[in-house]
């Protein structure tokens, strides 16, 4: 089949990719002229593993194409993914839909003959139904489908969530719509994944739905870290005892500085907008949201209290900058909140990221950069895990030790063990666990 996709930003490029990979002919339409040039010639503009040979085997293999230019792409294709972003509008945040009608307009005007437009943004409830009317409008009889078709990758395991998926959501009432979808995701029959037939409203509620259940998740175990902390419990037994539960399940348990990205914190803020003008507000989730706002900015204050309580003139070196290990994304990550903090406190910071460090300088001032994990703690006075990089989990602690001015270390993501780092001689302090040392 032909395949047009708008938007080559994380989830565009990923599903164009690998819909190509599936054996259908793709073509990633985008505006920005650069980033076409790009990735015609092989550039990536995001990190994600393994996607760099991915889109090579399929350029190579003529599945896959990159243009600036919408006209053919669209005409030819029989399904045309809308793959733009959502973000949070400043003010209300809600989701900015004006790249998703944008590229509805656009779709009207170009496509020919029998079109299945499929939502693979993340989007409000009720939008394919203005997708649909825009369309309807602008190109009166025209004969298309309008498709709800939520993304579930995971930065970093982009691929893997595509090909070998727990499920593929498709919303619509339309039969002929179905049978294209059916025959895009064909190849992955052979895994037997269930693929939900649902009404386009119910599609969209799913993605939202999903994400902010995770979002609860990642914060109850936050909060229990916290109480753990208080009556001297360990949030890493609490989280494998209810875990071992099967009506809990043992992902997204694992304690932290809070979640960021690009889905949660957006997805979270646009339900609760959603739900509240709808007249059914989803509190449990209203709390989320601001618990795990709350959480971030509170990490740096566990940092400063682990470093005696002051740290002007002190030196802390960080291990971390991207909201999870395996992307450079730093969207809302915790870093934000916690490395400004910091300086502000008058630490001088210095930070190491494996493939983060570009997007942070972006974002942050005031703090250095080193080349390796070892270089952002020689002669600090606090070590500082905040992203759980493999790298960091094995540091040579012998050295760690050896380049710290002090032996004081917090981990924010629990990837050491506290007896080990108490014998080593540490002063470890990590979440939801007796501090050591």
């Amino acid at each position: 089949m032909r395949v047009a996709m708008i938007g080559t930003g994380y989830v565009g490029l990923v599903s164009g990719a690998c819909f190509a990979d599936f054996g259908h002919v793709v073509t990633c339409v985008d505006k920005d002229a650069s980033k076409i040039e790009r990735l015609k010639k092989g550039e990536i503009p995001i990190y994600e593993p393994g996607l760099d040979d991915l889109v090579a085997q399929n350029v190579n293999a003529g599945r896959l194409n990159f243009t600036t230019e919408a006209k053919d792409a669209i005409a030819e294709a029989d399904a045309v993914f809308i793959a733009v972003g959502t973000p949070s509008r400043r003010g209300d945040g809600h989701a900015d839909l004006s790249y998703v009608y944008a590229a509805a307009e656009e779709i009207a005007q170009l496509m020919d003959g029998f079109t299945v437009v499929v939502t693979k943004s993340t989007v409000p409830v009720g939008t394919g139904d203005e997708v649909e009317a825009i369309i309807s409008k602008a190109k009166p009889n025209a004969d298309f489908a309008v498709v709800s078709n939520p993304e579930f990758l995971r930065e970093g395991a982009a691929i893997k969530d595509f090909k070998i998926p727990d499920r593929v959501v498709v919303g619509t009432d339309s039969e002929r719509a179905r049978e294209v979808m059916r025959e895009l995701y064909r190849p992955l029959f052979l895994n037997e994944t269930p693929i939900l037939f649902t009404s386009r409203r119910t599609s969209e509620l799913i993605k939202y739905a999903a994400n902010a259940f995770l979002a609860v998740k990642i914060t109850f175990i936050n909060e229990m870290a916290d109480l753990c902390e208080a009556v001297g419990a360990n949030v890493q037994e609490v989280s494998r005892g209810i875990g071992l539960d099967g009506r809990i399940g043992r992902k997204f348990l694992n304690a932290g500085p809070g979640y960021g990205g690009s889905c949660f914190p957006k997805d979270t803020l646009a339900l609760t907008r959603t739900a509240n003008e709808a007249g059914s507000p989803v509190r449990i989730v209203d709390t989320v949201v601001e618990v795990n706002a709350a959480r971030k900015k509170a990490m740096a204050a566990k940092v400063i209290k682990a470093m005696g309580g002051d740290v002007k003139g002190k030196t802390i070196g960080v291990l971390g900058l991207a909201f999870k290990p395996n992307t450079d994304d730093m969207r809302d990550a915790p870093s934000l909140d916690i490395v400004p903090a910091l300086i502000e406190a008058g630490a001088k910071v210095v930070a190491y990221d494996p493939e983060g460090m570009h997007e942070a300088q972006k974002l942050m001032s005031g703090l250095d950069y080193a080349e390796d994990a070892y270089g952002a703690i020689e002669g600090a006075d606090a070590m500082v895990i905040i992203t759980e990089w493999d790298q960091f989990r094995a540091l040579d602690l012998d050295r760690v030790k050896t380049l710290l001015k002090s032996d004081v270390v917090v981990d924010l993501r629990n990837i050491y063990a506290p007896e080990d780092m108490a014998k080593r001689g540490f002063e470890y302090t990590s979440v939801g666990r007796p501090t050591v040392g």
